[in-house]
């Protein structure tokens, strides 16, 4: 008999461990790592007790799920491998262990296939001498502005810090790599270096029903900036970080993360009556954008909808059914 065990795989705590704490940063790389989790535990699982496989591979997807609340990267991965899963209705546990780890496999090299198509489609966005201004880190966006390099469209890139993390220098390195002029500069000095700019091109945690935006804190106060100074602005987003439950209004959790990514817990001690708030991601309106690049092609803001329905193949009715589904459960919690 198989041994469901409530103690997950080493190797699988490491990775969720390492999202929670941003050592593995990116929704692309986020996504791809609760993947690369899910195959790890399937591939480590010893027993032969199907419903035993099935319950502890649901539990590893809860588990690595809940690292991290905003990107909605992670749960479509999760939800990518978990599917195929329950839709194929294994007959034993080397049948499910097979799809599970054939899902991932899958499902990571179609996201790092999704980062070099969107860079080849967003390059032809940008025009030859164009300075780019970006925030953050994506590789989407790396990828866009690394590859309108090599075809001579662009020397000079704009790299925000982006506090509290300073993710920004992961981008910085990542483009002088690659043989561009960077120059990094404060994320206040946003307004002032706009008018140096052409284009901005940013990444997304997550896409929501309407087009907005979900992204690093600071993301919509660079599209205010650039709507204002009349520089264009495009998203780089594979399809998998489109969320399907912003279809029936669901809202997206901002994740707000301790103090001390901003001051020392010395200093908080020493001023107890000061609070520090320290949300993570802003929500940048559709209005603000002039396209999201995918895998799948340009579209306009307002399209995303028709890439959620397209994509995922769900009707409104199943999208409902899922969402009424995780309300029972939270209640059921409640209770």
């Amino acid at each position: 008999m198989g041994v469901y065990r409530a103690k997950f795989p080493s190797e699988v705590t490491r990775i969720r461990e390492d999202i929670r704490v941003m050592r593995i940063r990116g929704a692309g790389k986020i996504a791809r790592a609760g993947a690369e989790a899910l195959a790890i535990a399937a591939e480590l699982y010893r027993g032969d007790d199907l419903a035993g496989f099935l319950k502890y591979i649901e539990d590893v997807a809860d588990y690595v799920r809940s690292a991290r609340p905003t990107a909605v990267s992670l749960p479509n991965a999760i939800s990518y491998v978990i599917t195929r899963l329950r839709r194929a209705k294994p007959l034993s546990v080397s049948e499910a262990r097979e799809l599970v780890v054939k899902a991932a496999r899958t499902f990571i090299s179609y996201s790092l296939r999704a980062v070099k198509v969107i860079g080849e489609l967003g390059a032809k966005r940008i025009e030859n001498g164009d300075v780019v201004m970006t925030h953050c880190h994506s590789t989407a966006a790396v990828s866009v502005i690394a590859t309108a390099h090599r075809m001579g469209k662009v020397n000079t890139v704009y790299v925000k810090e982006t506090r509290p993390r300073m993710q920004g220098l992961i981008t910085a390195k990542a483009l002088a790599d690659e043989g561009l002029d960077v120059i990094l500069i404060p994320d206040s000095s946003t307004r002032y270096f706009m008018k140096k700019v052409n284009k901005v091109v940013v990444g997304a945690d997550t896409v929501a029903a309407n087009g907005a935006v979900v992204n690093k804190i600071g993301t919509s106060l660079v599209a205010l900036a650039a709507k204002e100074a009349r520089v264009r602005v495009y998203v780089a987003a594979e399809t998998y970080k489109f969320s399907p439950m912003t279809v029936v209004g669901e809202l997206v959790p901002i994740e707000v993360r301790e103090p001390a990514e901003i001051v020392s817990e010395e200093w908080l001690r020493k001023n107890p009556r000061v609070e520090v708030f320290n949300p993570v991601f802003d929500v940048t309106p559709p209005e603000y954008i002039d396209a999201i690049i995918t895998e799948k092609g340009v579209i306009p803001p307002q399209a995303a909808i028709l890439i959620l329905m397209e994509e995922y193949g769900l009707s409104i009715k199943e999208i409902v059914g899922v969402a009424e589904e995780t309300e029972l459960k939270e209640e059921e919690l409640r209770e």
